[in-house]
């Protein structure tokens, strides 16, 4: 049986402390989430599977030559997502950190309780970004590569990395992806772990992890950098090695966010 949480609610975000942490603590929370992972969640390794397949199916839906230039940015984008479907990985943290049970059903909790309204709407503005990642994506693909015409499978590669046009569009399109995934960062930091913890808004979540994010830039471009290294790690082979990354980073974020945020 889920544990009754207090329902959601408008929460003073000034009472809410931030503290400051540094190198050790992004350390010690990919610590304790591969504890996590470990100790009893082979389990849940289905859901890690989830990532690849929807890779897959990605790949398979844009090696159609009119929706090919989507192909890189949607499989890079993909990673938008993550911290909503991480949810139920941090319920998993919560309830073995207060040592109560944390069988694989729990997994659902956030989604049926209090904190699925404000997890909805987290999701929604995710949804907004990846949105935004693609329609911008696909301007830089049209204002370099696709001026030299379309974009056809046999010459993907050759086109996209030895043309300067393919370079322009590497080059830019990497600019405007790190600009979406410090927003992505910044805006989901805490937010998702604290909505499942505590019994705020998303609004009120959403301003914590900016707080919290513009009290630690070092730490949180620390952790951003740790993301990046551990999701490239896990897209090998074929984005097999994600069915241990997602969970690993799902269980490390909630364990970041206990340090960022006082509960």
């Amino acid at each position: 049986m889920a544990t009754p949480l207090p329902a959601a609610a408008p929460y003073p975000v000034e009472a809410i402390e931030v503290r400051k942490i540094g190198t050790a603590d992004l350390q010690w929370a990919l610590a304790e989430g591969w504890r996590d992972f470990t100790a009893k969640r082979g389990d849940l390794i289905v859901v890690g599977l989830l990532y690849p397949l929807i890779c897959l199916i990605a790949v398979v839906v844009t090696v159609n030559e009119p929706l090919l230039p989507f192909l890189f940015p949607l499989i890079a984008g993909l990673s938008i997502a993550g911290p909503a479907a991480a949810s139920g990985f941090y319920e998993l943290a919560r309830r073995r950190e207060a040592k109560l049970e944390a069988s694989w059903w729990h997994f659902l909790d956030p989604l049926r309780g209090r904190s699925r309204m404000p997890i909805a709407m987290l999701t929604a503005g995710l949804g907004a970004l990846f949105i935004g990642w693609l329609i911008a994506a696909y301007a830089v693909y049209a204002a370099t590569l696709g001026r030299t015409g379309p974009l056809r499978i046999g010459d993907l590669f050759g086109r996209v990395f030895s043309t300067p046009e393919g370079i322009e569009m590497i080059v830019v399109g990497n600019l405007i992806g790190l600009a979406f995934a410090v927003v992505t960062i910044i805006f989901s930091l805490v937010s998702f772990p604290m909505v499942v913890d505590k019994p705020v808004d998303a609004a009120t979540a959403i301003r914590t992890s900016w707080r919290a994010a513009m009290a630690n830039p070092g730490a949180v471009a620390g952790w951003g950098l740790r993301i990046v290294a551990l999701l490239a790690l896990g897209m090998l082979p074929f984005a097999i090695g994600l069915a241990v990354v997602l969970p690993w980073l799902g269980y490390a974020t909630w364990h970041l966010y206990t340090r960022l945020v006082g509960r």
